[in-house]
């Protein structure tokens, strides 16, 4: 028997999953595989402002499909919320996990210090990254020394106010030239 899992139905109302997963129920039915009515669950994203019925079930044929507020999808902990902290908590642990199963290696004095932080990147730091580029918000790290990086938008107004200039002006070429001297 074949098994399929991690499968994702995405729509903006409940109404709409009903159909795409009745469509999807008949259609793995009907090739003859079965969809665990134990194990199927959802999870209501607020990704927008639409108004979510407030009555409507989601169901698995006549089975009322239980909801949830977190689930891990891919190796990722998604919330319903938006929120990322159990996420970040997970990646922590498999992290803390991965560092003590490395302990024996990372401990040895008969290993390299460069051999060591090589391991180290690659098995326990992956480990806590994965999936980070995903996460909305900065985690707080260490400040290093020296002033922060200045963002490309923050040149741009402070260069505008050196100039005297609105963003307004640059809609005419003719007064930009002049104020920005290009001949």
């Amino acid at each position: 028997m074949l098994f399929a899992d991690d499968i994702v139905l995405i729509d903006e109302t409940r109404d709409r999953v009903n159909a795409r997963l009745e469509v999807w129920r008949q259609a793995l039915e009907s090739k003859g595989f079965r969809l665990s009515r134990t194990k199927t669950e959802y999870l209501r994203c607020k990704f927008s402002d639409v108004v979510e019925e407030a009555d409507v079930e989601v169901r698995l044929a006549t089975q009322i499909i239980s909801k949830r507020e977190s689930f891990k999808y891919l190796g990722s902990v998604i919330q319903g919320s938006g929120d990322i902290d159990e996420d970040v908590t997970h990646h922590i642990g498999v992290a803390w996990m991965k560092l003590r199963l490395a302990s024996g290696v990372l401990c040895d004095k008969k290993i390299p210090s460069r051999l060591k932080g090589k391991f180290y990147r690659v098995v326990v730091r992956t480990a806590l990254l994965y999936g980070a580029e995903c996460w909305r918000s900065r985690t707080h790290s260490a400040r290093g020394r020296g002033r922060p990086k200045k963002y490309w938008g923050e040149v741009i107004r402070q260069d505008l106010a050196q100039l005297h200039l609105t963003e307004d002006m640059t809609l005419d070429r003719k007064e930009w030239r002049s104020r920005i001297k290009v001949e």
